[in-house]
Parts: structure tokens; sequence; C-alpha cells
């Protein structure tokens, strides 16, 4: 992985190196003795170079200097500007010299590129702990879109057979109350009617003199629970009170009055006694 960012700065770099010698030397040569030209893109090279090194240097102590980076920068611009005055100078092929003169910029810049990704290279243990738990964090996204799919599908499951389960509620009650209308409609034609409802009224009640009670129909709608009746029985009387109740009863008109309509009154007033101890009372009054 470290070659693929350092070699491809090394070459761009030694191939920059070249043409600035290269150009120094066509361009100075023919101001200056060749030599002159040489020490010069020679110094341009070497500086640029030295201070290459130099940065590599406190990158690999995990140190950087400002400084020394705006002096490589410099000789990087140095070495481009030569490049761009001699294409700009050349008589022949000035399209050519002026279409790489931006090579010791590139080369410093994937040099840059490279000490970026020495600063955030990780070892290989780091790297499958990373891919771990990515890996984990997609099986666990995985699981939790599954779940609130099949959550999904067995509420729209459970809501449908609500619904059906509804309508078919609805049906049944929509029929039993359109029977219902049919049969009190029934009834009120029946009771409506001359002969069938004077029929109805002999048959719902006893007939008194002077007294014919209207039949009514029967309620439908919603009634109310009537209240429990207590299921115990009253406590029955003694013999003193229940010959007290009896005397009362029998002396409360005068003549006095007999056994059968005491005892109707004694039962018409709520009191509770059997026929034999009511007649023994009746007997040890009268």
């Amino acid at each position: 992985m470290r070659a693929k960012t350092v070699l491809p700065a090394v070459a761009m770099t030694a191939v920059s190196m070249v043409l600035t010698l290269a150009v120094v030397v066509m361009w100075l040569g023919t101001a200056v003795p060749w030599p002159v030209a040489l020490v010069v893109g020679l110094g341009i090279d070497g500086g640029w170079l030295a201070t290459l090194a130099y940065e590599r240097r406190l990158a690999a102590q995990g140190d950087h200097n400002t400084a020394v980076s705006a002096v490589g920068w410099s000789f990087g611009i140095l070495a481009a500007g030569v490049l761009v005055a001699h294409a700009l100078t050349a008589e022949e092929s000035a399209g050519a010299w002026l279409a790489v003169a931006w090579l010791p910029i590139a080369a410093k810049a994937l040099w840059l590129v490279h000490a970026m990704w020495e600063r955030t290279a990780l070892t290989p243990v780091a790297l499958d702990a990373i891919r771990g738990i990515q890996q984990e964090a997609r099986d666990e996204a995985a699981v939790a879109r599954a779940r609130l799919r099949a959550e999904a599908a067995t509420e729209e499951t459970r809501l449908t057979a609500v619904t059906e389960a509804g309508a078919r509620v609805a049906r049944v009650q929509a029929k039993t109350a359109q029977a219902l209308s049919s049969a009190w409609s029934t009834l009120e034609t029946a009771r409506a009617g001359e002969d069938t409802g004077r029929a109805l009224t002999s048959v719902t009640a006893r007939v008194t003199p002077g007294v014919t009670p209207r039949w009514e129909l029967p309620v439908w709608g919603p009634t109310e629970p009537l209240a429990a009746r207590s299921l115990e029985s009253a406590p029955a009387l003694t013999d003193e009170a229940l010959d007290v109740i009896v005397d009362e009863i029998r002396t409360s008109e005068t003549p006095a009055l007999s056994y059968r309509e005491m005892a109707a009154r004694f039962r018409a007033a709520g009191h509770s006694a059997s026929e034999v101890r009511l007649r023994a009372a009746w007997k040890r009054v009268a």
C-alpha cells in the first residue's frame, strides 16, 4: 500500500529534476558557460531535494516544520518558473515545453499526498477491527430492517383480520336489525288493525266492566337491568308478635273480621307466616 503513493512521487520528482536540469543547461548555456549552467541547475534540484529529504525526516518522526515546507515549495515554484520562462522564450516547441512546466509542482503535490497518507495509515490489525465493526453494524441494520418488515406484515395481517371480522359483525347486526324491524312492523300492523286489536286486547288482561285495557307493543331497545332481589326470607315472627298482629287486624273493624278476611289482610300487609301458625294465633286471640 505504501508503494501506491511513494512510487508516483519518486518518479515525478526524478522526471522534474532531470527536466529542470536540462532546461537550465540548454537555456543558460547560450549565455554563460555550460558548467555554470549545470551548477545552477544542480543547485535548484539540490535545494529542492534537500528540503524534501528534511521534510521526510520530520514526517518519519511525526513532526512538521512550516519554514522547511515553505522553502521546499519555493524551490518547486522556482523550477516551474524556469520551465515556464524557457517555454515562453523558446523558438521551437514552446507549447510542449509549457505543457511540462507543471511537473515540479506536481511532484511536490504528490509528496504532500504521500505524507497525508502516512499520517492516516493504519495497521492491518486496526483495519481488520474496523472492517469487523462495520460488518457488525451492517448485520445489525439488516436484522433491524427485517424485524421491522416482519412486524409491519404481521400488523397488516392483524388489521385485515380485525377489519374482516368487524365487517362480518356489521353484516350480522344489519340482518338482525332488518329482521327485528320487519317483526316490529308486523306487530304494529296487527295492533293497528280493528279486528286484531280487539282480539289482542281481550287476551292480554282480564276484562272488567267498563275497562278495556289497551294492548301495548313490547319494548324494543336498551333496557335497564332490574335490581337484584334479596333471596333471604324475612325473619319469622314470634308467637307473641304474631298474636298481636292477628288481634290488631281482627279487631280493626266492627264486627270483628273472620279468619279468611284477617288472613287476606295479614298477607296483604306484607307479613309472612305459615297457615298452621296463623290459624293457631287466630284461635289464641279469638
